[in-house]
């Protein structure tokens, strides 16, 4: 794939506004494992190799394993390597990312509930909306895997 724009410099004003919601999440409740999931699995919907690249490494920095890593994909079928906050947080994920098949559903909004509070599921939602947007911004321009 041919380079395109860096928003970092064409439009920088934008790019700061990304940042600050990156800020805003160092700040939520949710730990380093389960933003880096949320982040892992919105980018493997996304099909963002450049978000994927860097968040399994992030992930494992974090002490992530590599065998939850490889089963993200799957993670319906491995239940027993993921805990129930992170079953709810990775069909968050999934519904929101795919937002026009059927939306946050009712029984997972309910799960979500009966483990986090409302405050928390805001968070949930923004660190979801957010990497999002940062799949679309670097399959938009091309962005390259670092080496």
């Amino acid at each position: 794939m041919s380079a395109r724009i860096n928003m970092a410099t064409v439009d920088a004003a934008a790019y700061k506004a990304m940042l600050g919601l990156e800020g805003y999440l160092q700040t939520i409740s949710l730990n380093h494992i389960q933003k880096e999931l949320i982040k892992i699995r919105a980018s493997q919907i996304n099909g963002c190799a450049f978000c994927l690249d860097m968040h399994t490494k992030d992930a494992m920095k974090y002490g992530e394993t590599p065998q939850r890593i490889y089963l993200l994909n799957a993670w319906r079928e491995a239940l027993e390597l993921y805990t129930e906050e992170e079953q709810v947080l990775l069909a968050m994920t999934e519904e929101i990312t795919l937002i026009s098949q059927k939306g946050l559903t009712e029984e997972t909004y309910y799960k979500a509930k009966q483990l986090f509070d409302e405050n928390q599921i805001a968070q949930i939602i923004m660190a979801i909306i957010t990497i999002n947007s940062w799949n679309r911004i670097a399959i938009s321009t091309h962005m390259p895997i670092a080496k």
